[in-house]
């Protein structure tokens, strides 16, 4: 992504709504995982460090990205347990985390082999241990969002659990999210779609700051995907995401 970019990320993932609500939606996932002892934990991509002070409280944490500009706005989170490198060759032995995250990430133009990716992620997760892969899904939904973030693809989440079986994980749970609003976004993507071929729509990342009353609905939203996953998953939506164990 370009420097505007993360500096919206850094003003804005701990406060906007879909930042809020998809950790909501990932630690209903992750409850099995979290209820052992303090865990070593790995964020893989973790870019300006949203999800390391997320995940703080439940051990200790670990960030990795290729981005020097997303580590620098780490750094200004205090967060010092980072280090620059490629999802494709991390730094760190085998079996050296109890969890490992990788939100957003491998669906990237960086990620040049999403399998070998995954399985850099189980070669550094401990037997037993777990992962959480989440992606943006659906293909019919590429928009000028995915170029401004230079995704590479978006994902079936068929496709996802395929990749995580061949990279050697057993896939505990798969589920789509950000299902409510999908036909709002669909609608949305597919008319900024027409506009830009009529030369009237240049595209830029959907990461855009929302008024307080909106922004506060949209998160109460996604509480309540969060609340229906602990029971069960859901069909289809906007992100899809794998709960992972290592075998």
């Amino acid at each position: 992504m370009n420097r505007d970019e993360y500096a919206r990320l850094y003003r804005l993932e701990d406060r906007l709504w879909w930042f809020v609500g998809m950790r909501r939606i990932a630690e209903a996932l992750l409850l099995p995982g979290l209820a052992a002892d303090p865990l070593r934990i790995l964020d893989a991509g973790c870019g300006t460090g949203g999800a390391l002070r997320w995940l703080a409280p439940y051990g200790r944490v670990w960030g990795v990205d290729r981005s020097t500009d997303a580590l620098a706005y780490c750094r200004r989170r205090r967060l010092t347990r980072v280090c620059q490198a490629s999802l494709l060759a991390l730094p760190y032995p085998d079996a050296a985390f109890d969890l490992v995250t990788g939100f957003d990430v491998l669906y990237h133009h960086g990620v040049s082999d999403d399998v070998v990716a995954l399985r850099e992620l189980r070669r550094v997760v401990r037997p037993g241990g777990w992962g959480l892969v989440r992606v943006p899904a659906l293909p019919a939904l590429w928009s000028t969002h995915d170029e401004a973030v230079h995704a590479r693809q978006r994902y079936w989440l068929g496709e996802l659990r395929a990749k995580a079986e061949q990279a050697h994980w057993e896939v505990v749970r798969g589920t789509y999210a950000n299902t409510l609003l999908l036909p709002v976004a669909a609608a949305a993507r597919w008319a900024k779609a027409a506009r830009r071929a009529a030369g009237g729509y240049n595209g830029e990342s959907e990461v855009q700051e929302v008024p307080g009353l909106a922004n506060a609905a949209l998160t109460a939203i996604l509480w309540l995907e969060a609340q229906w996953l602990r029971r069960a998953d859901l069909p289809l939506g906007l992100s899809a995401l794998v709960l992972l164990r290592a075998r």
